[in-house]
Order: C-alpha cells, then structure tokens, then sequence
C-alpha cells in the first residue's frame, strides 16, 4: 500500500509523553492509518473507517 499521500497527525492525548506517541492518517480513501510517531517508517496498521470511529469512541480509549 502506498503511503506517501497520507498526512500524518498525533493523538491529543500525546501531550510530551516522552515520545510513546500515535499517529493517524484519516485522508486515505477507505483507510485510516496508525503508526507509532517514533518510527515513521515502521509497521503501520491499516483500518476501515467505520472501525477506526468505533475504537477511537469507544470507553477503553478513554482511561
């Protein structure tokens, strides 16, 4: 999958956290992609977009 075009932002919940930070790119068409932002070339996990609403809405991310 090509990744080039995705534009890249970290979590509001990164706040300096000494770098454990994610990122997301949700202008993908049908994607949304997930990185860890110390490892930009790393792995990256790919979701449908009604999944990605699902877990970012959901109680467990909210802890």
């Amino acid at each position: 999958m090509e990744l080039t075009g995705a534009r890249w932002r970290k979590s509001t919940r990164s706040n300096g956290s000494g770098g454990n930070c994610v990122e997301f790119a949700g202008n993908l068409p049908g994607l949304v992609a997930v990185r860890d932002s110390k490892d930009p070339t790393g792995p990256v996990l790919l979701f449908p977009p009604d999944a990605w609403r699902a877990f970012v809405g959901s109680d467990a991310v909210r802890r």
